[in-house]
């Protein structure tokens, strides 16, 4: 009997040891869901000003809580969408993403598919391109649905364009990409440096920190204090809501409104974290960023079609942009992306050189978008590459990172940079004063 009596005891002991057991993982994942759900919906910010921004050379111990810039557009649905699992399969399908708001789920389905085949690219005109460049971005591609963009910073000169249908369409919210054009707004308004902590909801955070994990709250931060019309100012000076293109045939017009949204739908402070009411194109973004690669030069971009306009190519200016002094700032972001934020994915491939880059995911109607822009240097010359895929749950912008690391690694092994060093320093040599005459 006392064996018994003890058998049950040791029972009652392992039971009661279990329930505070699963009491405790309760707990363990209330708090996690509970932390997820702060970091996933969007603060409501009231405008600050300078005792908002506080100059402090420290790393803040809250850059972890940086929110990744992936979003729903509209503004009935704004609480960020994570990436979920790859998949072919499921991607051919009507596919769910699952986010909190409110206490309860809400979920989105995604129609769009996120393969295409290579018909996608028979309609491009390749004469006039660099065939190495354009295998391999049709390679890192690997049958997504998307487009790359390959740009020459020195000169403008499109190297390849895969998928021109999709390239030279009216375009598409720009996502966290329009963090790089506020960021320089900010900057070259005197508002932060890269090293300025601005404070947030329970947290500090910089630029630096801020460009690397794309978050949305620092931006949503700087776009109230900057106001609609110095935001929409440099927007329009850095090429957003103009043609990229010199007499590029099929150029589609991207949009930048004249009016702040309103308030119920984030206003100014939505517009500069993920770009809500803008549409941006492929070479709109590519030629910007080709600006920030060469040091202010705003080309037009210019894709030749036929061998003699490769042989009789000229650079063409559209304006030289006052942003020098404040490229470092910048770069150490994008920089920072590709080491340790939202595009370590391309590093994972690809790190012979520096790769400085900014990521972008949101999706609308059905649709997500995943954007991936950058510039390298090398000693033989830098390239700006633009990657923008369409589809489901494997679109996003780390996976847009993914690929590009794959592109560079794809020239890389065909030594495509061996020997380019000669032609990519006269480019870069090339005074403004000559090419504003051609």
């Amino acid at each position: 009997m006392s064996g018994a009596g003890t058998e049950i005891d040791l029972l009652l002991e392992r039971m009661l040891r279990m329930r505070r057991t699963h009491a405790w993982l309760l707990a363990l994942v209330a708090g996690y869901v509970g932390s997820a759900y702060a970091l996933n919906t969007p603060h409501t910010l009231h405008r600050a000003r300078t005792p908002h921004l506080v100059e402090h050379h420290a790393a803040s111990h809250a850059a972890g809580h940086a929110i990744a810039g992936t979003a729903h557009p509209a503004a009935s649905a704004k609480v960020p969408v994570r990436a979920g699992r790859r998949g072919r399969a499921a991607s051919r399908a009507a596919l769910r993403a699952v986010s909190l708001r409110s206490g309860h789920r809400v979920y989105e389905r995604f129609t769009a598919d996120s393969y295409a085949s290579s018909e996608i690219f028979s309609s491009d005109v390749t004469t006039g391109e660099d065939p190495v460049v354009r295998q391999a971005a049709i390679d890192a591609l690997d049958g997504m649905n998307g487009t790359a963009v390959v740009i020459n910073p020195s000169n403008g000169r499109i190297l390849a364009m895969v998928n021109q249908k999709l390239a030279l369409s009216p375009g598409a919210e720009p996502c966290s990409t329009i963090k790089i054009t506020v960021a320089m707004a900010a900057l070259s308004e005197g508002l932060v440096t890269r090293d300025t902590m601005v404070q947030l909801p329970g947290f500090k955070m910089n630029m630096t920190q801020a460009l690397a994990k794309s978050n949305n709250l620092y931006f949503e931060e700087l776009g109230r204090e900057l106001g609609f019309e110095r935001v929409e100012h440099y927007a329009r000076e850095f090429g957003l809501g103009e043609l990229a293109g010199y007499e590029v045939p099929g150029e589609q017009l991207g949009q930048y409104p004249d009016h702040a949204l309103p308030e119920s739908a984030g206003g100014v402070g939505r517009m500069c974290s993920f770009g809500q009411g803008v549409s941006l194109t492929p070479l709109q973004l590519g030629a910007y960023v080709a600006a920030l690669a060469n040091g202010g030069t705003l080309y037009y971009l210019q894709h030749p079609t036929t061998p003699e306009q490769v042989a009789g190519f000229a650079p063409r200016v559209k304006r030289s942009l006052d942003i020098a002094k404040y490229l470092p700032d910048i770069e150490e972001g994008m920089a920072g992306a590709v080491e340790f934020g939202t595009a370590r994915r391309l590093s994972a491939n690809f790190k012979e050189f520096p790769v400085f880059g900014k990521t972008g995911t949101c999706s609308n109607n059905g649709t997500r978008l995943g954007w991936f822009a950058s510039f390298s240097q090398t000693p033989q010359g830098g390239l700006v590459t633009v990657f923008l895929l369409e589809g489901g749950r494997p679109v996003f912008g780390p996976r847009a990172a993914e690929l590009t690391g794959n592109f560079y690694r794809n020239l890389w092994d065909r030594n495509y940079f061996a020997g380019k060093g000669v032609q990519a320093t006269a480019s870069v040599a090339l005074p403004a004063t000559e090419t504003m005459s051609k």
